[in-house]
């Protein structure tokens, strides 16, 4: 256990410079041999009988010096060849341990980053069954906390106010009376699935209560609106399907229905995807056509919810609440200051 903590520590100071002695043993020893060599060198040449400096010439006195001193120069070449080698293996050393410790800190930096991917996606995975959860709850409780008995039409029906004399001359249709008043009212149920549009081309009951809603004038005008925006949007990648707004509570959409605005009814603009909100806002400002279908679609929403809220049971509003249309009211309404 010992040898693998020493293995595995970094010295102190490995990323210094080195700051050995200056004068090594392979100095003193280089000393040492070029002193003994020029000790025999004079004593062979100065201090033996036969001297072979007497007498010689001048080319002789040059081989001579170089017999003295290029040994002693041998000596310092080697000195430093093995000085400079001591250096490098210093060197060599001190940059294995440098490598040692940067691929230790890496594999500990990768062990960490596995470690903390592996917490993220579960942490995240909770986090989005206790929000599916509460939508649930939320859902429940706005289903529960309706006892209203109302009608199944999204409006009230009209009470139209014609003298006999006229009904005999005209018969069933009333003077200025438009023939769409007199035809059955659009069920709540087709109007919120209108209002979501269909899912997909197979999707029959979406287009059996699309065409339904297309007959009556008001959904009509609100769902064209709406199909206007809903297209605009998805030219800069908006969708409402990827939006996963904060559900609102129905007393809150029926006190928007009642005329309140700002910060009473600021739960209604749940939608915090920034980056929706940014493209949507910079074509609010930039864009004239999107901006006018942005207003013109604000305007049908407020009319129609107010007519809508009047028969609606909290669990429809609830439900109109999830639907593509009221997504793409709470990011219009938010971009456009309904909610400050």
């Amino acid at each position: 256990m010992k040898d693998d903590t020493d293995s595995q520590s970094t010295p102190l100071g490995i990323y210094d410079k080195p700051s050995g002695p200056k004068v090594t043993s392979i100095e003193l020893i280089a000393v040492g041999l070029s002193f003994v060599w020029l000790v025999g060198s004079v004593v062979f040449f100065l201090v033996l009988e036969h001297n072979p400096v007497d007498g010689a010439s001048g080319l002789q006195f040059l081989m001579t010096l170089l017999a003295v001193f290029m040994p002693v120069a041998m000596i310092w070449v080697a000195a430093t060849a093995a000085r400079s080698s001591r250096v490098m293996r210093e060197e060599s050393a001190r940059l294995q341990a440098a490598i040692d410790a940067m691929r230790r800190t890496y594999v500990n930096q990768a062990q960490g980053v596995q470690a903390q991917q592996g917490v993220e996606p579960s942490v995240a995975k909770k986090l989005d069954e206790i929000a599916a959860a509460t939508r649930k709850t939320e859902t429940a409780l706005a289903t529960f906390s309706s006892s209203r008995e109302r009608d199944d039409s999204i409006r009230k029906p009209t009470e139209i106010d014609v003298p006999v004399d006229d009904l005999a001359d005209q018969g069933t249709l009333a003077l200025g009376t438009p023939a769409e008043e007199l035809s059955p009212p659009l069920p709540r149920t087709d109007f919120i699935q209108a209002l979501n549009f269909p899912e997909n081309a197979d999707d029959a009951e979406g287009f059996a209560a699309l065409r339904k809603a297309l007959r009556d004038r008001q959904s009509a005008q609100l769902i064209q609106a709406s199909q206007d925006v809903l297209t605009l949007l998805s030219q800069d990648g908006i969708y409402m399907d990827d939006l996963r707004p904060d559900l609102a509570r129905p007393e809150i959409w029926r006190r928007f229905a009642a005329g309140e605005r700002g910060k009473p009814i600021a739960a209604l603009g749940g939608v915090r995807d920034r980056s929706s909100l940014a493209l949507a806002a910079g074509r609010m400002k930039q864009d004239p056509i999107f901006r006018d279908a942005a207003h013109h679609f604000l305007r049908r929403f407020d009319k129609c919810f107010v007519e809508f809220e009047e028969t609606a049971t909290d669990a429809d509003i609830a439900a109109l609440s999830e639907t593509r249309t009221a997504r793409a009211f709470m990011l219009l309404g938010r971009v456009a200051g309904i909610f400050d």
